[in-house]
């Protein structure tokens, strides 16, 4: 089976698979590789492992070498030549009277072009700006409209749970999120509660997804009957991070177990089979009578059509 690592290229970035060519790497190990814009300076998130040929995407490139002192150096040359570029940038936007935002300034590694990423709410017309900066700096100049995700991932910050934001901790790529997620980790749909810095749902709803359909598919339903080593109690709440239920055990005694405490009943099952399982004696749910009656109403309430034809005299 073919031999890969895995590479980033910024904090939060998307990850590239590489031919190692023969180089026995670890994470956190910076290397030169050869991408779509040339040579660049990546770090190791997985080491190298073997993945199925079926798996790998076609072509792909070879880690040219780890890094060297001499690429450090042009690194950090880069970095200073970047934000002598923004500050130059600012100035000229504000010179010119352009609705627009400046996020961040990259140079790539060879110094051959220089990336200036904005944001804006409109289009905007920068072309007499990328000509002062290219008579400027005597490069290529390339300028990129971001979105609100975009920007706060490049610029970072801390979220309203006090760490990292999700989208500069972790690398990958910027999967959608969606409001039923919310719904199902049963989260307030208060847009300032489930809201990160950049005004969009927060990131972290699509890292605890896959916890909260795991849990779900294990867990007994809400209102069900379980058994336990302390007697009889009925569900009443999900701790998901901890994989545990809290249980009524009547004459107002609650008890939290965890899923594996869940002890086989007389003559019934360890838990009810799935999450959409009913308790003992629980009515059905009203929508599964509405809809009961939505099928029979119009059996009921149809009539033969009148006919339209006109008498003819």
């Amino acid at each position: 089976m073919p031999e890969l690592v895995e590479i980033v290229f910024r904090s939060g970035g998307k990850v590239y698979s590489f031919d190692p060519a023969g180089l026995q790497l670890s994470p956190n190990d910076q290397v030169i590789v050869r991408t779509s814009r040339g040579m660049e300076l990546g770090k190791v998130v997985v080491a190298n492992h073997e993945v199925p040929e079926s798996e790998v995407v076609s072509p792909l490139e070879k880690v040219i070498r780890a890094a060297t002192e001499n690429d450090l150096s042009q690194t950090e040359r880069n970095e200073k030549l970047a934000s002598r570029a923004a500050q130059v940038c600012e100035e000229k936007i504000a010179e010119y009277g352009l609705d627009m935002r400046l996020i961040s300034t990259e140079v790539v590694f060879d110094g051959s072009k220089i990336i200036i990423s904005f944001f804006a709410e409109e289009r905007v017309d920068f072309r007499k700006l990328v000509e002062e900066l290219a008579k400027k700096f005597r490069t290529r100049i390339e300028f990129r409209q971001v979105g609100v995700r975009d920007e706060a991932k490049l610029i970072g910050g801390y979220g309203p749970c006090g760490r990292r934001m999700c989208c500069t901790l972790f690398a990958g790529d910027q999967q959608p999120v969606s409001i039923k997620m919310a719904k199902e980790q049963n989260l307030p749909l208060n847009p300032m509660k489930i809201s990160g810095i950049c005004g969009r749902l927060m990131c972290c709803l699509k890292y605890e997804q896959e916890a909260y359909k795991d849990f779900k598919q294990k867990a007994p339903s809400k209102g069900s009957m379980v058994y336990t080593e302390r007697g009889e109690g009925k569900v009443v709440d999900f701790c998901v991070p901890k994989e545990r239920v809290l249980l009524d055990l009547g004459e107002g005694r609650q008890l939290e177990v965890a899923l594996d405490e869940i002890m086989a009943g007389p003559g019934g099952p360890r838990r009810p089979e799935g999450p959409g399982a009913r308790a003992r004696g629980q009515k059905p749910e009203k929508a599964d009578s509405a809809r009961d009656e939505e099928t029979e109403k119009p059996a009921q309430a149809r009539r033969p059509a009148r006919s339209r034809r006109r008498r003819r005299r």
